[in-house]
């Protein structure tokens, strides 16, 4: 599986890339929004990728987030959507988008996206949302993940500290759902505060509908 690629971009076509590694090309496929977050041909490039693999045919997907590219995942699962109708998706929302639209259960918003249509949509927003909060809650990027190697020394194994007990069920859907909102963009005040607020009108609420109910409240605010 070839997980990410780093090289040279050598061309831009209407819908993929060729990437240069080190005399190899590869044919990558990517976004709208993708595309126009590349740098100029014959710099150096790095993308997140997904193998998609047939009897016939081998294509390579690329992306800038690790959230970006499991949504292409989750999103190929769903009868009716395939490669294309999910970069579609993706392009036209974004992987902050797609998260939102699917939490809150806006299948208008993915019907939006080119070749999808209501019918579709609906479905993946019934598939799917359970999956959004751990989507969402996802990080990395091709920034990151090109950090320099580090070696590390191995040193004399420190005492253990003693047991922390376990967070209550609440305080994990709390930990979660801040951390999900922060992934989206929304400062750690404003993602607080309608936590908070959801919280205040149900204490029960787990990791899923504590997302939601937070994503209300900030669409209301905004």
């Amino acid at each position: 599986m070839i997980g990410k690629i780093t090289g040279r971009l050598d061309y831009r076509a209407v819908d993929h890339v060729l990437i240069d590694v080190r005399g190899v090309g590869y044919i990558v496929h990517v976004s709208d929004r993708v595309m126009a977050s590349l740098p100029p041909v014959g710099e150096a490039v790095a993308l997140f990728t997904e193998l998609l693999v047939r009897e016939d045919l081998l294509q390579l997907f690329g992306f800038t987030t690790l959230v970006e590219k499991e949504w292409h995942r989750l999103l190929m699962t769903v009868q009716g959507v395939g490669a294309k109708a999910s970069m579609a998706i993706l392009g036209a929302l974004g992987a902050d988008g797609v998260s939102r639209a699917v939490a809150l259960g806006d299948w208008a918003a993915l019907a939006r996206a080119k070749g999808v249509g209501p019918k579709t949509a609906q479905r993946i927003i019934m598939e799917l949302k359970d999956k959004a909060p751990g989507v969402m809650a996802m990080g990395g990027t091709v920034a990151a993940a090109m950090g320099t190697e580090v070696v590390e020394v191995l040193e004399p194994a420190a005492p253990r500290p003693p047991k922390v007990q376990a967070k209550s069920g609440q305080a994990v859907a709390q930990s979660e759902a801040l951390s999900a909102l922060g992934n989206l963009g929304y400062g750690p005040g404003d993602a607080a505060g309608a936590v908070a607020r959801a919280m205040e009108v149900d204490a029960t609420l787990e990791t899923p509908a504590l997302i939601r109910a937070a994503l209300k409240l900030l669409a209301s605010k905004a």
